[in-house]
C-alpha cells in the first residue's frame, strides 16, 4: 500500500526523521492560507499523487472540463489547454500559492509514471522552502536474496536511481542490516563518508540515516525512498519521501487503513480486498482466474508465450468459496478490455467442483458474452467438469495448461 508524500513525512517526523514543515490543502484557498500560516518567504506547492516525476509533469484539464481535448479512441488528452507545466511549483506569496494550486487541484497530472491518462490531483502539499546545497539519495528496501533490509545511498540525488545504477554503479552503496539491531554506527559512518558529508552535516547525516532504517522497520515498510535527501547548511533533511507498506504486515499497522487513498487505487483491486482475493489489473485482454500465485504467474507467462496479453493477475487462493470465485469472476468482467477469460485450476486444497459452481453462478449473473476457456485438474475434477458440461454455458475445455493458454489467445483474437 502506497502513501502520499505528506503522509509519509508525517510518519517519518514521528520517528524522529528530519523533514520540512508543511500543510495539506484540498483547495486553492486552503493553499493560500497554508502559505500564510507557515510564515516563510518561499514555499513549494507539490501535487499529491501516487507517482514519481511530478516536478517534470504537466497538469491538464480533465475530460469533463474539456471533452474536445481528448482523443475519442485513446482517451488521452491532446488539447492545447495545459493548466500547469509542472506538478511541483515554487511560490513566494500566498497569492502565488493560490494561483498555482488552482492550476493543479482538479486537474490530471501527467508524468512518465502515470502514463498519458494521468492522475487526478485532489490535494496538494504546501511545504516550507529551504536553501539546498546538495541533493543526495537514500532508500531502505528489502534484499529478498539475503532476507534482510538494505540501506542504499548515492551522492547522485535528484536523478532516477535506475539511470544511476545503469551508467554509474560505483555511485551506489548498499548496506544490509539486521532489523532487530538496526543500522550499526560503523555502517552509518560508512554511508555518510560515501555521500561526502563533513562537519556538522556528517553528524546530522548519521542520525538521519540511522532513524530512516529504524522507521523502515517500525512501519513495516516495503520501500522507503528519499529522493532527494538534501544537505541544507549543517542539516541533512528529507526533501521528498515515498513510503510503501508491506501489505502482509498491515494488520500490525492500525493507522494504515486511515491513510489509504482509494482514489489512487484501481477500484477493482479495492473490491478484491473485500473478498480476500489477490488481484492486480494489467493492460492485456485475457482475464485470468487461477488458484495459487505460482500457477497464476505461469499462466500469464504462457499466455504471453503464445502471443497474448493477460488482463489481470487473480489468485482466488487455496480455500476459496463459491462466493469468492463468483466475486473474482465479476471483477474480471468489469474490465472492458477483456475479450476472453481463462480459468485455470489445480485442485489440491481447492476443490474443482467449488470453482465450477462459482464460475456458473458468476456467468449467469453477468450474462457472459466473451469466450470462456476452462482447465480443471485435481481434487473432485470429475464432478467439476460434469457441473460445467451440464450448466448450459458455452465454454472451451482445455486438457493442459499450454492447451488452455493457446485456446485463450485464439479466442481473444476472434478465432
Amino acid at each position: 500500500m502506497n502513501l502520499h508524500e505528506h503522509q509519509a513525512k508525517e510518519l517519518l517526523k514521528e520517528c524522529g526523521v528530519p523533514v520540512l514543515e508543511g500543510k495539506v490543502a484540498h483547495s486553492a484557498e486552503e493553499a493560500g492560507s497554508a502559505f500564510t500560516s507557515l510564515g516563510v518567504p518561499l514555499a513549494i506547492i507539490k501535487s499529491q499523487v501516487h507517482a514519481g516525476g511530478r516536478g517534470k509533469g504537466k497538469a491538464v484539464r480533465p475530460k469533463e472540463l474539456d471533452p474536445k481535448g481528448y482523443d475519442a479512441k485513446t482517451g488521452v488528452y491532446a488539447g492545447p489547454g495545459i493548466a500547469s507545466d509542472r506538478g511541483v511549483v515554487l511560490c513566494r506569496s500566498a497569492q502565488e500559492a493560490t494561483d498555482a494550486a488552482s492550476k493543479l487541484i482538479g486537474h490530471l497530472l501527467v508524468t512518465k509514471q502515470t502514463g498519458a491518462s494521468g492522475r487526478m490531483v485532489r490535494r496538494i502539499y504546501v511545504e516550507s522552502g529551504a536553501q539546498i546545497d546538495r541533493e543526495l539519495y537514500a532508500a531502505v528496501l528489502v534484499d529478498r536474496r539475503a532476507g534482510l533490509p538494505i540501506l542504499m545511498v548515492s551522492p547522485a540525488g535528484g536523478m532516477d536511481i535506475e539511470e544511476v545504477a545503469a551508467k554509474s554503479p560505483e555511485k551506489i552503496l548498499k548496506l544490509r542490516f539486521d532489523p532487530c539491531a538496526g543500522l550499526w554506527p560503523h555502517q552509518a559512518r560508512r554511508a555518510a563518508w560515501f555521500l561526502g558529508l563533513t562537519g556538522k552535516a556528517f553528524k546530522s547525516g548519521l542520525a538521519a540515516l540511522t532513524k530512516l532504517c529504524a522507521a523502515f522497520v517500525k512501519l513495516d515498510a516495503q520501500l522507503l525512498e528519499i529522493n532527494p535527501l538534501g544537505v541544507c547548511g549543517d542539516e541533512v533533511i528529507c526533501l521528498d519521501a515515498k513510503l510503501s507498506y508491506d501489505d502482509n504486515a498491515l494488520f500490525r499497522q492500525p493507522r494504515a487503513e486511515e491513510l489509504r487513498d482509494h482514489n489512487e487505487e484501481d477500484p477493482r483491486e479495492t473490491e478484491a480486498r473485500k473478498h480476500d482475493l489477490s488481484y492486480v489489473a494489467l493492460d492485456g485482454d485475457i482475464g485470468c482466474l487461477v488458484n495459487g500465485a505460482g500457477l497464476a504467474m505461469a499462466t500469464m507467462d504462457l499466455i504471453k508465450h503464445h502471443g497474448g496479453e493477460p488482463a489481470n493477475f487473480l489468485d482466488v487462493g487455496g480455500g476459496a468459496t463459491t462466493e469468492r470465485v463468483a466475486a473474482g469472476f465479476q471483477l474480471i468482467l468489469q474490465d472492458p478490455n477483456v475479450k476472453a477469460i481463462l480459468v485455470n485450476i489445480f485442485g489440491g486444497i481447492m476443490r474443482c467442483d467449488v470453482i465450477a459452481e462459482g464460475v456458473i453462478a458468476a456467468a449467469k449473473q453477468t450474462a457472459l458474452k466473451v469466450p470462456l476457456v476452462v482447465r480443471l485438474e485435481g481434487n473432485r475434477v470429475a464432478k467439476g467438469r460434469k457441473l460445467l458440461s451440464e450448466s448450459g454455458l458455452s465454454l472451451i475445455a482445455a486438457d493442459s495448461l499450454a492447451d488452455a493458454a493457446q485456446k485463450a489467445v485464439k479466442a481473444s483474437q476472434g478465432g
